[in-house]
């Protein structure tokens, strides 16, 4: 039988025993907690929550803060590449719930010789207040006389190369967007080697709202304006030619194609398709002949704007010639033929002679241009954005959208046609507009 003290000493066992199991539970408790704080998930939600705290900031505008600033180095590279590496900065100014010092761009095009390249300001291309006026409560850009302490800046060092991963980019981007000790600070500089050129933490519709609000100033557009008028010309000049001969209803269609057929593409291209292992990058003059002149729902006489390198103009009136070989009823024009290459062009500097190419080539009846090309996915994005304001998430049908557009390097639904062409903007990057693709759709998501 057991005695009443081994039955006291039984009850404090099982006391203790619940107490230690208590706590090992606490501890376990405590430990899980800890690790999802510094989840990439929950690292994001507190950055969020980090940015909400200011949202009713006094010093605001639109829930974006007007008295703290992000700075950035010079963007350089080509048009196109400056537009996305301005948008990630845009973006990085979000996150950070701060307002974009407005960056210089590069008016010329230097890949490694960084000191020959030439600043431009960015409203000597888009439109500033224009700009805010159109992102209001997105992100917000600001001029630096808008800075009151310029010695108190905290410079936030971006790494670059192999090891510096995407994923090591965001991280080091949240800690520091939830660091409130270089909160304290007016004016956040990043610095390191092109920071915005390659990493990609945002989704597509997050890009096209910035590109949105990107609009060139009234000089650009003017002359882009010029260029369409003679491209609408020339069509109205093939039409009193044929007048006497067939009636033609309607404008003569204008289709912008932007020919990457130039020697330094043609290798790198080759290039890219061996270490890809694909073989729907480069595409020759003849294929790109054949596949635009099989366009279904053309109109005859068409005429073509052929958007191509100031190298390929240089070449004689021979067969090698991007104005021989089209089929008949393709009516080609480039900016020697059009009289608009000095005229137009001639008078800027390389940044503001692609602004110019990229409005007309956005302004075409039918685009057709490079998945793998920067400038056309660009073009192709913005036309999409166009095409789903009236309603149009597709391009799958003739006539179902008016702003369509095609890949010329892919095959489409039938031999010898170009695939239709709509950004999908569903993706949680942008990574096939900057670096291209081949998985291309005529449906937008």
């Amino acid at each position: 039988m057991n005695s009443p003290l081994s039955c006291k000493n039984l009850r404090i066992f099982s006391k203790s025993v619940a107490c230690k199991c208590l706590v090992l539970v606490g501890i376990a408790l405590f430990y899980r907690a800890l690790l999802l704080s510094y989840s990439p998930r929950n690292a994001l939600s507190n950055s969020l929550l980090f940015r909400a705290r200011h949202m009713s900031d006094s010093s605001s505008t639109g829930g974006i803060r007007t008295d703290k600033f992000l700075e950035v180095p010079q963007i350089v590279w080509g048009l196109n590449n400056q537009k996305i590496a301005f948008a990630r900065a845009c973006l990085t100014a979000r996150m950070m719930n701060r307002t974009l010092l407005m960056p210089s761009l590069s008016a010329s095009l230097f890949y490694k010789e960084v000191d020959k390249l030439r600043p431009i300001p960015f409203d000597k291309v888009f439109q500033l207040e224009r700009f805010n006026s159109l992102c209001s409560g997105f992100v917000r850009l600001a001029r630096f006389s808008d800075v009151r302490n310029r010695a108190q800046v905290f410079d936030l060092e971006k790494g670059s190369g192999r090891r510096w991963t995407v994923e090591r980019d965001l991280e080091h981007l949240k800690q520091s967007a939830r660091n409130e000790s270089i909160d304290e600070f007016e004016v956040i500089r990043v610095i390191g080697k092109n920071p915005f050129l390659w990493h990609d933490h945002w989704p597509v519709e997050d890009y096209a709202k910035v590109f949105e609000c990107m609009v060139v100033v009234d000089e650009i557009s003017r002359e882009a304006d010029k260029v369409v008028m003679k491209i609408r010309e020339a069509g109205e000049a093939e039409r009193a030619k044929l007048e006497s001969k067939t009636e033609i209803l309607g404008p003569i269609p204008f289709v912008a194609v932007h020919m990457r057929i130039e020697i330094d593409w043609m290798i790198h291209c080759k290039k890219l398709e061996q270490r890809k292992k694909v073989s729907e990058i480069c595409s020759s003059k003849r294929e790109i002949m054949e596949r635009v002149g099989n366009i279904s729902g053309l109109k005859t006489p068409t005429v073509l704007y052929l958007a191509v390198a100031d190298t390929l103009l240089e070449e004689k009136e021979d067969d090698s010639s991007v104005l021989k070989g089209w089929r008949d009823g393709l009516i080609p024009f480039e900016k020697k033929k059009l009289g608009v290459k000095e005229e137009i062009y001639g008078k800027y500097s390389y940044l503001i002679q692609s602004a110019i190419d990229y409005e007309v080539c956005l302004r075409a009846d039918v685009f057709v241009g490079n998945s793998f090309s920067t400038f056309s996915s660009l073009i192709v994005l913005e036309r999409t954005q166009k095409a789903r304001k009236l309603g149009f998430m597709s391009s799958c049908k003739d006539g179902e959208n008016k702003w369509r557009s095609y890949a010329y390097n892919l095959a489409g639904e039938s031999k010898g046609v170009p695939r239709r062409w709509m950004t999908n903007m569903t993706h949680s990057s942008l990574q096939a507009i900057s670096y291209g693709s081949n998985s291309v759709s005529c449906s937008s998501g």
